[in-house]
């Protein structure tokens, strides 16, 4: 059986960067968003959402790559401020499980009521654009951005490190 193909919306809504994952948030897909927060945070957009409500389920690597994002606001002087910084939202009870386990929910806002962002939401389904075709990349470029995605994880907490120990040293 195939599984639809996942894709990437962002979208400006106001001042904030808003991102639909629809689908699966896998390593095929991570490079793509990862490109797409850089690119608004060299901007000096301060606000980022991923949007979670069409996205079933996230592999390690793109877990990895949601880390790094919310490691990169959180050190941008100065710090990002209560309505700044990466939020995830509309996570459904799998993606959550996901995000508190790895110890996301301490570097990231996570909203598990629905109140964050409520008159973007409305307005981000209006406003979501199909994110730029990732570019073929070499299994070179991919396995890096894979190992990097994985260091990530393990760098925020020593259960993380136990856990992708073996996954990095097979892709190193």
């Amino acid at each position: 059986m195939n599984t639809p193909a996942s894709r990437i919306l962002v979208g400006m809504i106001g001042r904030v960067f808003w991102m639909r994952v629809e689908g699966r948030g896998t390593f095929q897909n991570s490079l793509q968003a990862k490109s797409a927060f850089q690119g608004v945070m060299a901007r000096g957009v301060r606000s980022l959402v991923v949007d979670l409500d069409r996205c079933p389920m996230m592999d390690s690597t793109f877990l990895g790559m949601l880390t790094g994002a919310a490691l990169s606001m959180k050190t941008t002087t100065p710090p990002p401020s209560d309505s700044e910084g990466l939020s995830v939202v509309n996570a459904n009870q799998r993606n959550v499980q996901l995000l508190t386990s790895l110890g996301l929910h301490n570097i990231l806002n996570l909203d598990t009521e629905g109140k964050l962002w409520a008159a973007e939401r409305e307005r981000a389904c209006a406003a979501l654009q199909q994110c730029a075709e990732a570019q073929p990349c070499t299994k070179e470029l991919q396995t890096l951005h894979i190992l990097d995605s994985h260091k990530t994880l393990s760098g925020i907490n020593a259960e993380n490190e136990i856990r992708f120990q073996d996954v990095i040293e097979f892709l190193e």
